[in-house]
């Protein structure tokens, strides 16, 4: 079955950066976009970013462009967030997920099944 595993989250002061890893297995990973999500204590979840399945096309929330990036890796079948001048409002469980297969970098979460269990980033100030 599908499993997607986060890791990379942490702890770290405002302006600071963290590296997100999603390592994933029981699928032709390199077929699927993928997907950078996020969820704050009592918000909804939001995608932040998501990427072509070759890693050409990109695409990013306004709330992150400029400061994030995606990138993925098909022969390890990994997915990255690079996270870059991070503020307190990012603090939230972050996860990634499949998107559709041949897709493109949609920004639509109902593009997206399969959610590993999400990595913490805390962001103080």
């Amino acid at each position: 079955q599908v499993q997607l595993v986060e890791s990379g989250g942490g702890l770290v002061q405002a302006g600071g950066s963290l590296r997100l890893s999603c390592a994933a297995s029981g699928l032709s990973f390199s077929t699927y976009a993928m997907g950078w999500f996020r969820q704050a204590p009592g918000k909804e979840r939001e995608i932040v970013a998501a990427i072509s399945r070759s890693g050409i096309s990109t695409n990013y929330a306004d709330s992150v462009k400029g400061r994030f990036t995606i990138s993925r890796e098909n022969t390890k079948n990994t997915v990255y967030l690079q996270m870059n001048s991070l503020q307190p409002e990012d603090t939230a469980v972050y996860s990634c997920a499949r998107g559709r297969p041949y897709g493109d970098p949609s920004l639509d979460d109902r593009n997206y099944t399969y959610w590993g269990q999400g990595t913490q980033v805390t962001v103080s100030s």
